[in-house]
């Protein structure tokens, strides 16, 4: 049997560890490593056209899955190419894995071609980033980086010159057991009986619920009933804890609508729920606040905080629940549900006013169509900007569906990258990009990914010739748009000619046939939807902190327009408050 190469034994732990694929473009340097994942059946090589798209889709996969992921690109530019994607994947607390191979050993420090130091350039975006320069290192050093992965919920990268991949092996290397998950953390009794004494005194309590409280909506929920507070959640927790919920208030932040934001100033004590909600413009400095959350270094960064609480959500709330006295007075909790109903009401005539007959179509009627098309377990990525803004307020969860976006990096054309993880994961789930025409295009190589692993992913391109969310921050700051247009060829025509199916829609007449079409066709498919690029409304009120960079220090609606099914929830969660 011939000895094993370093290349081999690397992919061997890989495989070991739980990764099924290896995302990435195939370069010299990267040769050992591509050609050991060909021989080894339990890993597979999935070619995409960018190195970006790369680390992307495994940050996607990872965060469907739950489960370490992996990419890598070639020395130089190949593995520059995937900083962008790792730092979202890192910002997300997706557990990846990233190889950046490197020039030849003997060359490094001379000027070499395509000559870069990745074990520094990574620093910033990973827990671990190290480079193996020995053979012997490898498999310590590739279980240390897996670890950290894992552990730490983020990205570890090895550097690898590529002739040290292509070296013989130890002969007996030390196989340690590898940590493929984590475990959960309880809080101490100190700070549980702190939190309990908090919640007791406080009248009025508020929830504010981020990713954190993912696998956690029960638990939520009852803790809710107990002391009758209202739920506010991020971004980030609507998939995880807007389904189900009458204690429903809203979301807060630049994107935010109903009550959330009444909500969380008007309590006596706010509790912060696996949240890092970087806005702290919108959060009070007049209220008691205690913070519970799983990573420490997360605690009172973003507000004045009373206590800090280092443990899981969810095991957070089953200790606290049984101890904390049931609160009887819902006052607070249906005054908040009124006013979220109100707040919706108040914007959903902007988006039912002639909405079926207008033309360019409306992006909001997109969304909403989309919403009720899709399939009940659909994974929806979405393009950061304007697409953000129809999936917080159109897209509806229901504890099955996912919403994934680079929602803490902010990165440009995430969509369609992270469509490709997600559907990796399951070929028969319905994975939708939400796609804007700016990021699509940026990364626009990557639709013949789609095609050549025949990946069933649906484009939904939201195409409004524009970046829309640049052009309203510079009409918010009184800037006239510029810079901001797009030229744009038939987007439906383009996925033809790449071997999908496409299909343009410029009248709303149109797109719900269109999106079934597209829906029951078994391969790639994408639906060019010309919508209205002035589908860009200012607030009533324009703050000076609002000028500034978006900073509103007032819970006003950012942007006017609809709110999809939410306006029917908050009826339906009036029907629990008592009439007098």
């Amino acid at each position: 049997m011939a000895k094993q190469n370093v290349a081999e034994q690397f992919v061997d732990i890989l495989a070991r560890a739980g990764v099924k694929r290896l995302y990435g473009v195939v370069g010299d340097s990267l040769n050992p490593v591509v050609d050991a994942v060909r021989r080894n059946s339990a890993i597979d090589w999935v070619h995409v056209r960018h190195e970006e798209t790369a680390a992307f889709a495994a940050g996607a996969e990872a965060q469907i899955t739950g489960k370490l992921t992996a990419c890598a690109g070639s020395c130089g530019p190949g593995n520059l190419h995937l900083i962008n994607g790792l730092y979202d994947a890192h910002r997300s607390m997706a557990p990846v894995l990233a190889l950046a191979s490197h020039i030849p050993s003997a060359e490094i420090g001379l000027g070499y071609f395509q000559e870069t130091h990745p074990d520094r350039l990574f620093q910033e975006c990973s827990h671990y980033s190290e480079m193996i320069s020995h053979p012997k290192q490898m498999p310590r050093v590739l279980q240390t980086a897996i670890q950290h992965a894992v552990g730490q919920s983020g990205v570890s990268v090895i550097t690898l010159p590529g002739d040290i991949a292509d070296h013989p092996a130890p002969d007996k290397p030390v196989e340690t057991a590898l940590v493929t998950s984590r475990p959960t953390i309880r809080p101490g009794d100190t700070e549980i009986d702190k939190l309990v004494d908090l919640i007791d005194r406080a009248e009025r309590v508020t929830l504010f619920c981020g990713s954190g409280t993912a696998g956690a909506h029960a638990e939520v929920m009852e803790f809710a009933e107990k002391v009758k507070s209202p739920v506010g959640h991020a971004l980030r927790g609507k998939e995880w804890i807007q389904y189900d919920n009458k204690f429903d208030v809203g979301m807060s932040g630049l994107l935010g609508y109903g009550a959330a934001y009444e909500a969380t100033h008007e309590c006596d004590l706010l509790i912060l729920l696996g949240t890092d909600f970087p806005y702290n413009a919108f959060l009070p400095d007049d209220v008691t606040i205690a913070q519970v959350d799983v990573r420490p270094e997360r605690l009172g960064r973003r507000s004045k905080l009373d206590l800090a609480v280092w443990g899981d959500v969810k095991e957070t709330l089953r200790c606290l629940t049984p101890r904390v006295k049931p609160k009887k007075n819902r006052r607070f909790l249906d005054k908040m549900l009124k006013k979220h109903a109100d707040a919706l009401e108040g914007v959903i005539k902007a988006y039912t006013r002639k909405v079926e007959k207008h033309i360019p179509i409306h992006p909001e009627y997109v969304a909403s169509v989309l919403d009720d098309l899709a399939a009940d377990d659909a994974v929806f990525t979405v393009d950061t900007g304007m697409c953000n803004v129809w999936a917080a307020r159109y897209i509806s969860p229901n504890g099955r569906r996912r919403i994934i976006g680079s929602f803490s990096h902010g990165s440009m054309a995430n969509a369609l990258p992270m469509a490709i993880g997600a559907q990796f994961t399951d070929r028969d789930r319905q994975v939708v990009s939400m796609s804007g025409d700016g990021g699509f295009t940026m990364l626009m190589g990557d639709f013949l990914t789609l095609v050549q692993h025949d990946l069933p992913v649906k484009v939904v391109l939201f195409n409004n010739s524009s970046l829309g969310m640049v052009e309203l921050e510079m009409l918010v700051a009184g800037l006239p748009s510029y810079g901001t247009g797009n030229k744009n060829p038939d987007f439906a025509a383009v996925a033809r000619a790449c071997g999908a199916y496409g299909v343009r829609v410029e009248k709303p007449k149109d797109l719900a046939g269109a999106l079934k079409a597209a829906f029951k066709h078994k391969g790639p498919a994408l639906v060019d939807v010309v919508t209205d690029p002035n589908a860009l409304s200012i607030p009533p009120k324009i703050s000076a902190e609002m000028v500034t960079g978006f900073a509103l220090s007032a819970s006003k609606i950012v942007l006017d327009g609809g709110v999809g099914r939410m306006v029917q929830m908050a009826r339906s969660n009036l029907r629990n408050v008592p009439r007098p």
